[in-house]
């Protein structure tokens, strides 16, 4: 997947588990000179993951950002939610090697973490290998485009 939209903003968006997390994530934003979308919550109350994981499928679509960053307790909810949009492909990573893979193989656009899971020192060092890794191409670019809707999956049964 190329980036079309402003390659500089991330959009980022977490429930109240991943407030703290979210938060802290911010400031590594600035330092790679990238600009952020915070999405909110804003609040630790208790919100609905999906409706955040809704809002950065949005900002992606509608290009106000390039790559995204979602956070719940455990990671596993929020990506699921963003997964249900084509133009998503959120993975779920618990560090650095995942984190990596996940855009080097996959073209990954959303990166998803658990508050609960991870500690804050592996989300940030997953969350700057993310954003300073590039898709590879080559045998990978074949498998990613059997994800993307527009390609008829041949029948292997």
């Amino acid at each position: 997947m190329t980036d079309k939209n402003d390659t500089k903003t991330v959009a980022l968006a977490c429930d109240h588990a991943g407030l703290p997390m979210k938060l802290a994530l911010l400031p590594v934003l600035e330092q790679l000179g990238l600009n952020p979308l915070d999405l909110g919550t804003h609040s630790g109350d208790s919100v609905d993951y999906p409706d955040f994981a809704e809002l950065m499928a949005q900002a992606l679509a509608d290009d106000r950002a390039s790559r995204g960053i979602l956070v719940c307790g455990t990671g596993i909810g929020i990506s699921i939610a963003a997964n249900r949009h084509s133009h998503i492909r959120a993975a779920l990573c618990h560090n650095s090697t995942d984190a990596r893979l996940s855009r080097q193989h996959n073209d990954a656009n959303v990166i998803a973490l658990g508050a609960r899971t991870m500690g804050i020192e592996v989300a940030l060092e997953s969350l700057t290998v993310f954003l300073q890794t590039d898709f590879e191409g080559g045998r990978h670019a074949r498998r990613v485009e059997k994800m993307t809707p527009t390609v008829r999956m041949p029948d292997v049964m």
